[in-house]
This record gives structure tokens, C-alpha cells and sequence, in this order.
């Protein structure tokens, strides 16, 4: 945390030695974001945009603090202007597939979460993301299936196992569930390891 208080110290110094310096703003907002101060972050973010309307990053990072302070409509704007900017990112459709999953607008998220698979097929998140919006959409084994990749890029990811346990379960395969959890309970997950025990 130093870092980040000696980081925008620095840029703050930048900004001073050149008042137009887009960059300087991005990096001493992405640092306040860091900080977890939002509010200065979107204040930094807003002019590095002013000076430079084409920085897509600026808009991604700008739309990540208003999600933080739970702007979600603001932070999809911002996701938007992004991905307008740059059709390619991926990282923007997935934080604004995470937006709209938010707001329970389930359909809309899937879409995105889809778009940034296409453009990165090897994002174990986007997998987990999409499987949770498919899960609550009643498509448990379009869930499993996503979750299943997930697991294919990061063996390791705990809540994945969770999360594909409990869609097993809800398609009444107990013994693929009871497997899930019990793979979650070895990774650290608390819940899963308490449903080991009532359930399985």
C-alpha cells in the first residue's frame, strides 16, 4: 500500500510538470482504485478521458470503480464505451458481463461472458461467470458444462467445484455432487465441506 501512496505521489507530480498528461492521470487513478478509493480514481479516470476520448482502459477502469460503489448502470456505460473503443476486449466484457449478472439480467450477461470467451477461450472466470448466470437460469447442465471447463483450465479453482456440485444436485445426481464438494472441501471451501457431511 506504500507503493500505491508513493505511486501517486509521483504521478501527482507528472500532472503538475504537465497538466495534459493523459497517462499520468490513468496511472494515479488505477493507483487510487488500488487504494480503493473510488471516488478519486473515477476523478482521475474522467479527465484522462477528457484528454484522451480514445484511451479504452480509462473507460474500463472508470467503470470498475463505479461498479465498486455500485453504480452498476454507470459502470456498464463505461464497460460499453470500451468495447466500443475496442471490440477485442475481453476483460470489458467480462466485467460488464459480471455487471449485468448484478442486475439479474442473466441473458445479457451470458451474452457477454460469451463474446469474451470467443475473444479469450482460456479465462477459467468467464466460464465460472457464465456457468452461474446459465445456473440461474434454471439451465443446470449448461452450467455443469461451463463449469466443467472451467475446472479443464484451473484444476485448482475451489468454488467452481462448489458451484458445479450444486448444480449436480439440482439435477439429482447426488453422487457427482457428493464428488464436487468433497474436491471443494480439499481446496479450502468451508460450505462444501459441511454439506459432505449432512448430504453425502
Amino acid at each position: 500500500m506504500l507503493f500505491r501512496s508513493g505511486a501517486i505521489s509521483d504521478y501527482t507530480k507528472a500532472i503538475e510538470l504537465d497538466p495534459k498528461d493523459s497517462d499520468a492521470y490513468y496511472n494515479r487513478g488505477y493507483s487510487k482504485s488500488e487504494l480503493k478509493d473510488h471516488y478519486g480514481a473515477i476523478s482521475d479516470y474522467t479527465k484522462a478521458i477528457e484528454l484522451d476520448p480514445k484511451d479504452s482502459d480509462a473507460y474500463f477502469g472508470r467503470g470498475y470503480s463505479k461498479s465498486e460503489l455500485k453504480d452498476h448502470y454507470g459502470a456498464i456505460s463505461d464497460y460499453t464505451k470500451a468495447i466500443e473503443i475496442d471490440p477485442k476486449y475481453a476483460d470489458a466484457y467480462y466485467n460488464r458481463g459480471n455487471t449485468k449478472d448484478e442486475l439479474k439480467d442473466y441473458y445479457g450477461a451470458i451474452s457477454d461472458y460469451t463474446k469474451a470467451i470467443e475473444i479469450d477461450p482460456k479465462d477459467a472466470d468467464t466460464y465460472f461467470g457464465r456457468g452461474y448466470s446459465k445456473g440461474q437460469l434454471k439451465d443446470h447442465y449448461g452450467a455443469i458444462s461451463d463449469y466443467t471447463k472451467a475446472i479443464e483450465i484451473d484444476p485448482k479453482y475451489a468454488d467452481v467445484y462448489r458451484n458445479r456440485g450444486i448444480s449436480k444436485e439440482l439435477i439429482e445426481d447426488m453422487k457427482g455432487a457428493c464428488a464436487d464438494w468433497r474436491k471443494a472441501s480439499d481446496l479450502g471451501v468451508e460450505d462444501a465441506a459441511n454439506w459432505v457431511r449432512d448430504q453425502c
